[in-house]
């Protein structure tokens, strides 16, 4: 009766045994794998859990638990400092078991068991599937199309492109609306009532016609400056010839205008001169 006693025999005696586990367990946490029998390799696991999880305690008691087991203190100084940074996040499974084959000589099954220091993936998540009610279409709606003709299903296109034209066009409106300014529906001074009933276009095309009018009127001005100006030059031109020909004439006629100034004067001077002056009146005597 092997009652409540775990564990393979593997043909050992108990000190046997336990001196060969002790040394495996040593030699795993010293170079984080090592290779075996599948049959020992499986009853290892158990060792290596056991003192990663008193490492992970952390206290002087399971350090000296783990002594008791690990045959050299430096390995269990190592695994105690680093048990966070290879294990933090793990709870179990700690070792990997991979079956390599047979081993040449007595054909026995080897495996290489290993120490896993990955970090955890966290799995997605699924997303959940909306249910989706099912909808049963009764006997009445089957009939009813059915029963639907080929021009009623062309009239409802046709209404369906008409809607969409429809929408079509008020969307231009609009565009234009906002593209025109606030004052371009005001009446404008001197049009008639048809113009002011008439529609946007319609102001439209006015007000291009009275800014072309506009600019044509800017125009005319500069062209009529263009003609006017060779006619100006060729009257100074003539004048300065004049000038130049008859410079003894306008002397002579400039002479005389200056003699006659300054006989007004002298005869202004003379007239001045001619004229008595005036006795005082004597005073009149008081009578007594």
């Amino acid at each position: 009766m092997r009652h409540r006693k775990s564990g393979i025999k593997l043909n050992r005696t108990s000190s046997h045994r336990k001196a060969m586990f002790r040394n495996m367990v040593t030699s795993l946490f010293k170079y984080n794998r090592i290779q075996t029998t599948d049959a020992k390799a499986k009853e290892l696991r158990s060792w290596a859990n056991h003192v990663i999880t008193l490492a992970k305690r952390g206290d002087l008691h399971a350090r000296r638990q783990a002594l008791a087991i690990v045959r050299e203190k430096a390995v269990v100084h190592k695994l105690f400092e680093e048990v966070e940074n290879l294990f933090g996040s793990r709870q179990g499974g700690y070792t990997r078991v991979i079956k390599l084959g047979q081993r040449k000589g007595d054909a026995a099954h080897i495996s290489l068991i290993e120490l896993v220091t990955e970090e955890l993936m966290s799995k997605p998540k699924k997303k959940k599937k909306k249910k989706t009610a099912l909808v049963v279409k009764s006997d009445i709606d089957k009939k009813a199309e059915k029963l639907e003709t080929p021009a009623e299903k062309a009239e409802e296109t046709a209404s369906a492109d008409d809607k969409a034209e429809a929408a079509s066009e008020k969307k231009a409106m609009a565009a234009d609306d906002e593209k025109t300014p606030a004052n371009a529906d005001a009446p404008v001074e001197g049009e008639t009532d048809s113009v002011k009933a008439a529609p946007k276009k319609a102001v439209k095309s006015a007000k291009a016609k009275k800014s072309a009018a506009a600019e044509e009127k800017s125009e005319a001005p500069k062209a009529a400056k263009k003609k006017t100006a060779p006619k100006k030059e060729a009257a100074k031109k003539d004048a300065d010839a004049e000038a130049s020909t008859t410079p003894e004439k306008a002397k002579k006629k400039a002479a005389p205008k200056k003699k006659t100034a300054k006989a007004e004067k002298g005869a202004d001077v003379s007239e001045t001169l001619e004229k008595p002056k005036k006795k005082k009146a004597a005073p009149k005597k008081k009578t007594e």
